[in-house]
């Protein structure tokens, strides 16, 4: 089944997530040593059809390169040499941690389980491969699972009066 994988690199640990097949969600796989990434990703691609990698770029808030961006640089350079037919995007990764933070506290994750970095990692590449396939799915017309307030249409406001009424504005 064709899968596309999502990367949050790191200098020291790179977390992993799958879509399904149909490229509607994301999952979290593992965190793996990022000195193993190719490695793990040659193993998986054995099992499972890779059609393409969503990679998290470091920016800063001005929306220039952050300094961890020369370590997926070369990240990169060493994935296309080893995938030169897997198309590779990058994607905006600010923000990813704390909202993998966020999710594991309103998913009910204990502190002691939250502390672990390997949590993270993986929900972090989660949460990239996630924005990316709902902006594909927009894209195509259909539904995004993304909260994305620019898509939210606007629309008169309803006042219900206190006989239960609503009342255009």
């Amino acid at each position: 089944m064709d899968r596309i994988i999502g990367i949050d690199y790191g200098k020291k640990r790179t977390g992993i997530a799958a879509s399904d097949p149909l490229g509607i969600f994301a999952t979290a796989l593992e965190t793996v040593p990022s000195a193993k990434i190719i490695d793990y990703l040659e193993n998986y691609a054995r099992e499972e059809s890779i059609t393409r990698f969503v990679v998290g770029f470091p920016k800063n808030l001005d929306n220039t390169p952050a300094e961890a961006a020369a370590d997926v640089q070369v990240f990169l350079e060493k994935l296309r040499k080893a995938f030169p037919d897997i198309p590779v995007t990058l994607e905006d990764e600010r923000f990813t941690s704390v909202l993998a933070h966020r999710a594991m506290i309103d998913g009910g994750m204990k502190a002691r389980d939250r502390r672990d970095p390997t949590s993270v990692d993986k929900i972090s590449a989660a949460l990239i491969l996630q924005g990316w396939l709902d902006r594909q799915t927009a894209r195509e017309g259909g539904i995004s699972f993304a909260a994305d307030a620019l898509s939210i249409p606007l629309t008169r406001s309803r006042k219900v009066s206190r006989t239960g009424k609503k009342n255009h504005r």
